[in-house]
């Protein structure tokens, strides 16, 4: 969900003026708080691995431009990092699938050729609306229970778990053209 649809849903659809404060303060404290990201378990070594095996990485995010800046530089991975979105390419965000539209176009690629992995329901929704399989991750704060009902199998602890299993999933199987 991206900042702004999380200040309606809880804000509670309060007044637009309400609204932008609450964005703002969201934004300066997203500011804030960035020197304490870092990767999760396994992400940069399942990137490399994905490009390894000859598939294009692409970050279908809804994030502002400066909020995207700061992920990718702490993800370092610009390297393998073939194509990305941000909040510029779409009006709405997750869950509506206009998004992972936009990064498929980008890669070139239609959705019987490509995987989506996400880490919350809104990924989940997305995924099928645009018609993509969906594995999920538990590191997002997601239940089980929840990605399974939203659509995303199989479901991973983190991307180190992903990574430590890719041989069994679809990433692997694109790789090798099935």
């Amino acid at each position: 969900m991206d900042g702004s649809r999380l200040v309606r849903t809880l804000s509670g659809n309060a007044p637009a003026d309400v609204q932008e404060r609450l964005g703002d303060g969201h934004g300066r404290y997203y500011q804030e708080i960035t020197p304490l990201l870092a990767p999760l378990p396994g992400a940069r070594a399942l990137l490399r691995r994905v490009a390894e095996l000859g598939l294009q990485v692409v970050l279908a995010s809804s994030a502002p431009d400066d909020e995207l800046a700061v992920l990718l530089k702490t993800l370092d991975c610009d390297d393998v990092i073939a194509e990305k979105t941000s909040s510029r390419d779409v009006d709405t965000a997750k869950p509506e699938p206009g998004i992972l539209h936009v990064a498929l176009d980008r890669a070139g690629v239609d959705a019987a050729h490509a995987v989506f992995v996400g880490d919350a329901v809104w990924d989940a929704h997305a995924a099928a609306g645009a018609g993509l399989p969906c594995i999920g991750l538990l590191s997002g704060g997601t239940a089980h229970a929840e990605l399974q009902a939203a659509g995303a199998s199989p479901i991973f602890d983190d991307p180190q778990d992903l990574l430590e299993h890719l041989e069994s999933t679809r990433i692997t199987a694109l790789a090798l053209g099935r």
